[in-house]
């Protein structure tokens, strides 16, 4: 059984900064792509950002220039770089592989914005 497990979330001031991990229990290359989501309360959740198993990145409009994916690959880890945090990306984020067989969720972990 895939294992996700996010770690790094906490409360931080607007425009500070957070690093957020995705732990796989399986090389994360082997996955076709591993993405970071995020939910708010009351909304829908959304892509913040996606790497490709060749390392093709891209990122939502709204963290683009903020926010950075990049990897540990003895560690099987995929990071979250989050800079120049506001208030708006205050929300549960959660990571997810997905395999051609299909797609494996962490549980999530709570970044809050706020002063």
């Amino acid at each position: 059984q895939v294992q996700l497990v996010e770690s790094g979330g906490g409360l931080v001031q607007p425009g500070g900064s957070l690093r957020l991990s995705c732990a796989a229990s399986k090389n994360i290359f082997t996955f076709l792509s591993m993405s970071w989501y995020r939910q708010a309360p009351g909304q829908q959740r959304e892509l913040v950002a996606s790497m490709t198993g060749g390392g093709t990145t891209i990122y939502a409009a709204s963290v683009r220039g903020r926010f950075a994916l990049s990897t540990d690959n003895a560690e099987n880890r995929l990071h979250l770089d989050m800079n120049t945090l506001k208030p708006d990306d205050t929300a549960v984020y959660c990571c997810r592989g997905r395999s051609p067989e299909m797609k494996y969720w962490g549980r999530g972990t709570q970044v809050t914005v706020s002063s």
